[in-house]
């Protein structure tokens, strides 16, 4: 199979759907949500309200408008998640294919003043942290929430503040996402991009044009360089 090898200063990865499995919570915490807001169409929320902040899909699906109800209601949302991920036989937050791989390899340097690697997601820093324990994955030291930015992905904002919390160009980044907001919010920020295949399906992927696309992170391999991180990736 062939590959591409690339270098970068930073790799900057989104967190549920690329790094962590979180589906079965987040299924469960829409369920749940469901009793309190009758209509809440829940299979269609599902195909369009990942990659998206919490606030905003409540804001959207649940009509909430009130800031103060709605920080409510997400931080209920996200602890739902947790909650519910493993009742009724689901099978909880679960490290990604290929994760735990990568991260014995690029684990260690996530440490200020120069990270090599760093997490920009749309859930809160709460929820963010319990799943990434929940699943295994250790917490970067530069890690940017939903609570850090004014505007999330699809705008370039979470992916700008990670690559300068870094201290790095973002166009000498690889931001890895699995969500086309998430693909659009690294290429608006001027990051190359490597979407994974484990939400959408792979039309759903291409029109948001990532640079790379592979079925999930188990075709990846990652490994520090000086003053960076090389990575290769098993093309189709």
């Amino acid at each position: 199979m062939p590959t591409v090898t690339l270098q970068f200063d930073a790799i900057l990865f989104d967190m549920d759907g690329t790094l962590v499995d979180s589906t079965d919570g987040v299924v469960g915490a829409w369920e749940l949500f469901a009793e309190r807001y009758p209509g809440l169409d829940v299979t269609q929320v599902l195909s369009s309200s990942h990659g998206v902040r919490t606030v905003e899909n409540l804001r959207i699906h649940c009509g909430i408008t009130d800031p103060e109800e709605l920080e409510r209601e997400a931080s209920r949302f996200e602890d739902a998640i947790v909650a519910e991920s493993k009742k009724n036989g689901r099978h909880g937050i679960v490290a990604l294919p290929g994760v735990v791989e990568i991260m014995k390899e690029i684990g260690p340097y996530a440490k200020l003043p120069k990270p090599r690697w760093a997490i920009c997601t749309s859930a809160t820093r709460n929820y963010a942290a319990a799943a990434l324990k929940a699943a295994g994955v250790p917490v970067p030291e530069v890690f940017v929430v939903s609570e850090d930015v004014e505007k999330g992905k699809p705008e370039p904002d979470p992916y700008l503040l990670g690559a300068k919390r870094c201290g790095v160009d973002p166009a000498r980044c690889l931001v890895v996402e699995d969500a086309p907001a998430g693909v659009r919010s690294g290429r608006a920020a001027g990051c190359k991009t490597l979407a994974l295949i484990t939400s959408h399906t792979r039309e759903q992927i291409d029109e948001a044009k990532p640079d790379y696309v592979v079925p999930n992170l188990s075709r990846v391999t990652m490994k520090p360089v000086e003053n960076g991180i090389e990575v290769t990736i098993e093309t189709d």
